[in-house]
């Protein structure tokens, strides 16, 4: 649990909570600084470490002690529940909340049956996220459900054809619309054609917010090295190798400031 700080204003003694401490864990990095960013706006609440792997987690929760561990389930060197009893087993006062895209009452299941205080899907609001990591800090152990707040209502989205999902990974890969002609053996008008379809469907500006709502949603499954191309672009003749960098790093803070904002509006 938080402990609380006292400091001194004007002759009076003030006691001040200390702010919950979460250690986010997600094979992803850009989903990493998307959830950094988004909890780090809360005033209760600050990322102290993010981690990629269990064993980086483990290694964080005894560095850091965190109040509270965001968990992806679907790590990529072990399952998401055997990292749970590791940590509650060595840190039974460590809070966790699931949030992962694995789908079913079996993953909740087996969570639940791990210790873990909160099962979240990807796909829910970020409020609901926020009230999670609150409540469990607060000693309550949430089943899967819908948390109080407030709902944006929105019209049925579209779903993305067979054919459109293609074009979008090899977008989120950094491909022009000429590469993405070439690997899916089509025309180029016929990629503009599936790109504006895309955008339209997910409401999106442009490519790369696309990209961005599609790993927000669990539409793109990325594996990190995909996910850390999602935001480079192919050379476009560059010369200059630190000019390169500068635009790759611009592209990047884009995207990850996209994927946040995306975060934030749900």
């Amino acid at each position: 649990m938080a402990s609380a700080a006292t400091i001194i204003t004007r002759g009076m003694l003030r006691t001040v909570p200390r702010p919950i401490r979460v250690l986010t864990v997600d094979g992803h990095q850009l989903v990493q600084e998307g959830l950094a960013a988004m909890i780090n706006r809360e005033e209760d609440m600050t990322v102290v470490a993010s981690a990629s792997s269990g064993d980086e987690a483990i290694d964080d929760v005894r560095r850091y002690r965190p109040d509270v561990v965001t968990l992806d389930l679907l790590l990529p060197d072990m399952p998401g529940e055997d990292l749970a009893r590791q940590i509650l087993a060595e840190f039974p006062r460590t809070r966790i909340v699931a949030i992962t895209s694995a789908q079913g009452h079996i993953h909740a299941r087996r969570a639940l049956d791990a210790g873990i205080h909160r099962y979240l899907s990807k796909a829910v609001p970020v409020c609901e996220l926020v009230h999670a990591i609150r409540q469990v800090q607060a000693g309550g152990r949430m089943l899967p459900g819908l948390a109080p707040c407030r709902l944006v209502q929105r019209l049925p989205e579209e779903a993305l054809t067979t054919r459109e999902l293609q074009v979008l990974e090899l977008i989120a890969l950094g491909n022009g619309t000429q590469q993405v002609a070439a690997q899916l053996s089509i025309a180029r008008e016929t990629v503009r054609m599936h790109t504006r379809s895309i955008l339209a469907k997910l409401s999106a500006k442009d490519r790369t917010h696309a990209v961005a709502i599609a790993v927000t949603r669990g539409i793109l499954q990325l594996e990190e090295a995909l996910a850390a191309s999602a935001w480079q672009h192919p050379s476009n003749g560059w010369t200059n190798p630190s000019e390169a960098r500068c635009n790759a790093a611009s592209a990047r803070a884009r995207f990850i400031s996209l994927m946040t904002q995306e975060l934030w509006r749900h």
